[in-house]
């Protein structure tokens, strides 16, 4: 999975292309990271019901969330886009698409499909979604231009991109300081990858929410 813990854990820096605070760990073991990312605790900060309901999804619609690990957010967004819908769930670790898929099935979420994507490559196909998420997962990604210009590929004319990720100084869960990514970083690389400025939202404590659109 491409998510960090909630709380500091020992993390490996990796430097990819001069860009920094990209961090390179895996989350191999779905047993254990459920405990952590589906933590009831959690959901004091990170607003899940909240943040998807400012997302205005339609009935129908179709989302990606890119990094989705435990699926944590996928009954939230089976909810918003209703049976109609689509959530394709993606993640790198295929532990974490085995858990997501028997939790579709719990959950009663046939519109949630987990599927199998790779660090460079989260496996979409051509205008498949309306939106893409990512959670904790932008600060993951290296090569971050080149990644976001392909993935516009992936979502219709007009739909939208929304990262979540982690704002700079102390606070009391996500990744260390100095693996945080700078909000007016991730706009200028969005930019530069061809998005449409949007908007932020100012909805999490800990956390930015960015809204771009595809041209």
């Amino acid at each position: 999975m491409l998510r960090p813990a909630l709380l500091a854990l020992p993390f490996a820096l990796a430097c990819h292309r001069g860009e920094p605070a990209t961090v390179s760990h895996r989350f191999e073991d779905a047993r254990h990271w459920s405990a952590v990312f589906d933590d009831p605790a959690r959901d004091a900060w990170q607003k899940p019901a909240e943040l998807v309901a400012a997302l205005g999804l339609a009935p129908g619609a179709s989302v990606a969330d890119i990094g989705a690990g435990t699926g944590y957010f996928n009954p939230h967004l089976a909810a918003a886009v209703g049976p109609g819908g689509r959530v394709v769930a993606v993640d790198i670790e295929a532990s974490m698409v085995a858990h997501m898929t028997a939790r579709a099935v719990q959950e009663g979420t046939p519109q949630v499909e987990a599927r199998l994507g790779s660090a460079t490559d989260p496996g979409l196909r051509p205008q498949e979604v309306d939106l893409v998420l990512l959670v904790d997962t932008y600060h993951h990604i290296a090569d971050r231009t080149a990644y976001f210009t392909r993935l516009k590929d992936a979502v219709r004319a007009g739909g939208r991109l929304v990262v979540v990720d982690f704002k700079a100084g102390e606070l009391p869960v996500g990744p260390p300081p100095e693996h945080r990514i700078p909000l007016a970083t991730v706009q200028a690389e969005l930019d530069a990858a061809g998005w449409l400025p949007f908007q932020t939202l100012d909805l999490l404590p800990h956390q930015f929410v960015v809204v771009v659109q595809r041209p």
